[in-house]
């Protein structure tokens, strides 16, 4: 794995990760990680894609991984929403210009999903060959902007560079609810008792978000359903949409249909979905992740055949 950087706003630099197939690559996946988490800990599904010849990048988003500074510290943002998006695009330019004749692939998962979403509506003309959404949802528009008058008021009382216990129980508190004796707060992530594990003994996993990351995460899925955007959309672009159907993130499968219904609506002509029964979040680190590893190769192997 390579590792590389490059400078933003606050003095911080954007930490980057490469890996590379030992044969000719055929084509490019940039990884869009989640909240709380960091771009190396994908190394394991890098390495499934270096397998099958794809060169695998990815970012620590600002706040997160080795993306901070004192200016920016672990779990905050600066700039909002758009900034955040803006450096994921500026890895796919990079990476675009190191391998210029190579199919490029997006694989968003969980926040990294919202925010491929509305990296396809505010850069529709990046040329991408698919988009692989995992672990994404769709939340009622009343809900996602209670929440984030909550977060206002919350980041005026406290400031939005802190973090609030409320704020984090309201987005992530009932997470667990649906399963029966959770052993961890987090056993919403996945079956495998030993992923969870990794995840909670990671000091760069599972941290708070500050409040600010809050308002600007909602605000960002706010703006990914409005149809406007939407529309936006590069209609010839092939989406996967992947989940677990008992991954609260996506309301255990309604809101990921929720949102494969709108991309269909937009009139995006090549959607598909796969709901893995019993599976949780994260489905590349779930006990049938290789069913998962299969059904994306399998769908990035049609599209460059076309």
């Amino acid at each position: 794995m390579k590792e590389f950087t490059f400078p933003v706003r606050n003095h911080t630099n954007i930490h980057c990760c490469q890996w590379l197939p030992e044969t000719t690559p055929k084509g490019v996946i940039q990884i869009v990680h989640g909240i709380a988490e960091y771009a190396a800990r994908y190394d394991a599904l890098a390495k499934v894609f270096t397998d099958h010849g794809f060169v695998v990048v990815a970012e620590d988003h600002m706040g997160h991984g080795q993306s901070i500074s004192e200016d920016i510290p672990q779990g905050c943002v600066s700039g909002g929403w758009a900034a955040m998006v803006s450096h994921s695009c500026r890895l796919l330019r990079m990476t675009k210009e190191e391998f210029p004749d190579l199919p490029y692939i997006i694989y968003g998962h969980s926040m990294g999903s919202f925010m491929t979403r509305t990296l396809l509506y505010t850069y529709p003309d990046l040329g991408l060959a698919a988009a692989v959404v995992s672990g994404t949802g769709w939340m009622p528009k009343a809900v996602l902007k209670s929440g984030r008058a909550v977060c206002k008021m919350e980041g005026k009382r406290k400031g939005m560079d802190k973090t609030s216990k409320m704020i984090n129980k309201l987005m992530f508190g009932s997470y667990n609810k649906g399963y029966d004796n959770p052993r961890t707060p987090v056993d919403w992530l996945s079956r495998d008792a030993a992923e969870v594990d990794k995840y909670i003994a990671d000091p760069l996993c599972g941290f708070d978000a500050s409040i600010g990351l809050a308002y600007e995460m909602l605000g960002g899925m706010l703006q990914n359903q409005d149809p406007k955007n939407l529309d936006k959309m590069p209609k010839d672009l092939p989406v996967f949409f992947v989940s677990g159907d008992k991954d609260p993130v996506g309301s255990n499968g309604k809101g990921v249909q929720q949102a494969y219904e709108a991309f269909k609506k937009a009139g995006m002509q090549d959607v598909s979905i796969k709901l893995y029964p019993e599976g949780r979040h994260e489905m590349h680190n779930e006990l049938n992740r290789e069913e998962l590893y299969a059904d994306v190769l399998a769908f990035l192997d049609r599209v460059l055949e076309k």
